[in-house]
């Protein structure tokens, strides 16, 4: 099988892969002229690893006449958060949400929401252009990353203070086919604002009923929205009367959960997504699904303030089953201040969150 890549930039396609270049990947109409104007043969699937492309990859299933979702319609219901929480059941508890329209005023929203409430993409954008809003001034701070020229680009959410949790999970026939939980020992919205995004899977048995908590939530979220077969990506906060909804994707998790994934439970994400995609369902790609022996974490490893470190650095400290840390002074910044990246293991769940604790303490000052 030969992969095209539509890409939009900065992203870049693998080297000697074919590909075409868009401005926009949630520009329908562009990725259609794009994938009509590169003549390709035999097209056998379409399948999106980003938030951006899951309208476009199901826009051109359509077109296409190709396996996989089709219903573009539902696939905006896992795009766009107020829709999302519009349509759950009134069962689902989750924070109030709203569009902010043009002209909205601070007032509006916290009389709304809560003194406290949190500005976003309506479309997602990981924890990007997201902030928690406190005053007028912190809300015109918010407002002016947006174009302000739509009704509907931006939504408002009452702030939900709780530690999060995520489950990634395979969706297939109606029903919960796979899935694991992973938490937050660094939110991506506060990594998003200078912290360091990391997280570690969760041993079921020791947290039986959060997981029996996650996994029909998860049942109750997909069922209502009409989930099609895929592969999602839950977020929920734990709050001490149970689990709230944040969000839920119909795509592959980011960062380095699908590595972690597969690590733990021997289960690849991608190529669950790939026998979607194809039609060819997820039993095959979760028949190597085993019972896990140790327990993984990651971390997206910054550039400290006041001290430089090296890879070696890392290495001395700590032991890990993976770690790339570029320290030269150009290199590349990605998504949350990224220039490196870190996984490691532990039999013990609890030791595993100590050692990501003493790791990012370290990535933050640069000593034990």
């Amino acid at each position: 099988m030969d992969p095209f890549y539509i890409v939009q930039a900065p992203a870049s396609p693998p080297k000697g892969r074919r590909s075409i270049r868009v401005a926009d990947m949630e520009n329908a109409q562009e990725i259609f002229r794009a994938v009509l104007s590169a003549r390709l043969d035999d097209v056998a699937g379409v399948l999106s690893i980003h938030e951006m492309g899951v309208f476009g990859a199901a826009y051109l299933r359509q077109q296409l006449n190709l396996p996989g979702n089709t219903d573009s319609k539902t696939a905006l219901y896992f795009r766009d958060k107020y829709l999302q929480k519009s349509e759950l059941p009134s069962r689902v508890k989750r924070a109030r949400c709203r569009h902010v329209s043009i002209g909205t005023s601070f007032t509006d929203l916290a009389d709304d929401l809560g003194e406290v409430f949190v500005v976003k993409p309506a479309t997602g954008a990981g924890a990007l252009r997201t902030n928690i809003i406190r005053s007028p001034e912190e809300y015109a701070q918010a407002l002016a990353l947006f174009s302000g020229q739509s009704d509907v680009e931006i939504v408002a959410e009452s702030f939900v203070d709780a530690p999060e949790v995520y489950l990634d999970g395979v969706w297939e026939n109606g029903d919960l086919q796979w899935s694991s939980m992973s938490s937050y020992h660094t939110s991506p919205l506060t990594a998003a604002q200078g912290g360091i995004l990391s997280a570690y899977v969760l041993d079921r048995g020791r947290h039986s009923p959060l997981f029996q908590q996650a996994e029909t939530l998860a049942r109750e979220a997909l069922g209502s929205l009409n989930a099609p077969d895929c592969v999602f990506h839950l977020e929920a906060f734990m709050e001490e009367e149970g689990l709230t909804f944040g969000e839920c994707a119909i795509r592959l998790p980011g960062a380095l959960s699908p590595q972690v994934n597969k690590l733990t439970f021997g289960v690849d994400l991608f190529d669950v997504e790939i026998s979607l995609a194809l039609g060819e369902g997820a039993a095959g790609a979760l028949r190597g699904h085993r019972a896990p022996e140790r327990f993984y974490g990651y971390i997206l490893l910054r550039r400290p303030d006041g001290c430089h470190l090296i890879q070696k650095d890392f290495e001395r400290n700590f032991l890990f089953d993976e770690i790339d840390y570029d320290s030269s002074p150009d290199a590349p910044i990605g998504p949350y201040g990224r220039v490196g990246q870190a996984i490691l293991s532990d039999p013990d769940e609890l030791k595993l969150q100590k050692t990501i604790e003493d790791i990012v303490r370290f990535n933050e000052v640069g000593s034990i």
